[in-house]
């Protein structure tokens, strides 16, 4: 299998630096050296700074994608799904780049982001930079523990990484991101008992209430999904926390070799089960952006930029 960027399957990071990028320049073969170039920027600063942990992401957005690389199209690569179910959606806000940068110092992330948009910017606009964090003991905002139940080990490699059935695109992985906007003032007017029935799982302990305790409202309930043979529907997340004094949320980042798993997921959380059952959660935490991409595997990126 071709090597699968770093940042796919990393380890949680105390820090991280989100940008999109619409690209306003013609010239494509520019653009895929300087994608090439920015693994190699990740690289150096791995090295020079090994303790950071370093690791990134450069995704291609679905409606770039057949510019920059024409006649080479994943399998499975579409817009980013437009729902909405009464005053629930998930809106769309597609982006040519996305560039994820993730480390346990704050000064390496920004220093990476630097030299980034320095490459990039008179090929491309930037058009939202969002910086994440790590909260607590790996905690959302709303206080419970985020991306729990996540794949771990070599399993991550099995959800996230296309496979050898796209032999072309092996070693990639469907990318979509989304920002939720949190109203943590109406969430603390819910008491902590209430608040583990929205979830699904115990606050303090991340324990996940037992299939038969769970109410078809729940967080839990909508996400944990099976297929028709009963195996998990499954999604690699590298989600983490943003905010400001102002405004707090949760910069979500979804990584599988298909893009199916995320959009049942999001289905359901949305649109519920037949009596309507949806997401609770959704009336606390409201996405306001969504895009879809792929990351190329590093040998398809750098093979690109040499054609």
């Amino acid at each position: 299998m071709s090597q699968p960027q770093k940042g796919i399957c990393a380890e949680p990071n105390l820090h991280a630096l989100y940008l999109l990028f619409n690209v306003t320049d013609d010239d494509t073969t520019l653009i895929r050296r300087k994608l090439a170039k920015i693994l190699d920027i990740f690289e150096h600063y791995d090295e020079e700074h090994y303790e950071a942990m370093v690791s990134g992401i450069v995704a291609v957005g679905s409606s770039y994608w057949m510019d920059l690389y024409p006649g080479l199209i994943p399998m499975e690569l579409a817009p980013f799904p437009d729902l909405a179910c009464e005053d629930r959606q998930a809106p769309v806000v597609p982006c040519d780049l996305f560039i994820q940068i993730r480390a346990d110092r704050a000064d390496i992330c920004h220093a990476v982001g630097v030299e980034v948009y320095e490459l990039l910017r008179d090929q491309a606009e930037l058009v939202e930079q969002t910086k994440g964090f790590r909260y607590l003991d790996g905690r959302d905002l709303l206080g419970f523990v985020e991306g729990g139940n996540n794949p771990k080990g070599m399993k991550k490699l099995s959800v996230a990484i296309v496979g050898d059935d796209d032999p072309d695109f092996a070693g990639g992985s469907y990318v979509h991101i989304q920002r939720y906007l949190h109203d943590l003032e109406r969430w603390g007017r819910v008491n902590i008992a209430d608040q583990e029935v929205i979830i699904g799982r115990t606050k303090e302990d991340d324990i996940e209430f037992p299939l038969e305790d769970r109410v078809a409202f729940s967080h839990s309930t909508r996400t944990n999904l099976v297929d028709t043979s009963g195996r998990p529907i499954e999604i690699l997340r590298q989600s983490m926390p943003y905010g400001d004094m102002q405004n707090q949320g949760l910069f979500f980042v979804s990584c599988c070799k298909s893009p199916k798993p995320f959009l049942q997921i999001l289905h359901s959380r949305i649109f519920g089960d037949r009596q309507g059952n949806y997401d609770r959660l959704l009336d606390y935490s409201v996405p306001e952006t969504g895009a879809a991409f792929f990351a190329p595997s590093v040998h398809f990126l750098k093979r690109e930029a040499k054609c």
